[in-house]
């Protein structure tokens, strides 16, 4: 599994943007992320090249922020992509507290973050055998890439 950061963020104008500053200024790239508004605070979830960093980085500018595990699974840049993935979920009777998408920067390939509400690592193992690649790291699919093009 991949650990995505995610932060509490005040929700007015110019705040998200201070949390991707205080990350570009320490080099930590965020290389996929989802943003969703309440009252209050926004929820930005985001998938980092050191989360761990991004993560002492957050705090100790008064940001709460925590790491937590998601799946992330390569899907087919096709029309039916991500349903063939929420068609496995829903006949493994599994429930998605949320999922997003972002790209692999280097191959272009789509991927869908998702954390389900069972265990994490049944929800991995019904995808991997239902044929779908999931991904241990964001340069995963890289590697691959230039493996198989030896």
């Amino acid at each position: 599994m991949i650990r995505q950061n995610i932060v509490f963020v005040e929700n007015k104008a110019g705040s998200l943007r201070k949390v991707t500053a205080l990350l570009a200024e320490k080099q930590i790239r965020i290389y996929g992320f989802a943003c969703f508004d309440a009252p209050e605070y926004a929820l930005f979830r985001m998938i980092c090249n050191d989360p761990d960093q991004a993560e002492q980085v957050l705090s100790e500018n008064g940001y709460m922020n925590r790491i937590t595990p998601v799946i992330v699974v390569s899907m087919k840049d096709e029309v039916d992509g991500l349903d063939e993935i929420l068609d496995v979920m829903a006949e493994s009777n599994v429930n998605l507290n949320y999922i997003y998408t972002s790209f692999h920067r280097s191959t272009g390939v789509p991927v869908a973050v998702m954390y389900a509400a069972e265990d994490m690592f049944v929800t991995e193992s019904i995808l991997k055998g239902n044929g779908f690649r999931v991904l241990d790291s964001m340069d995963e699919l890289k590697e691959q890439e230039a493996y198989e093009a030896r």
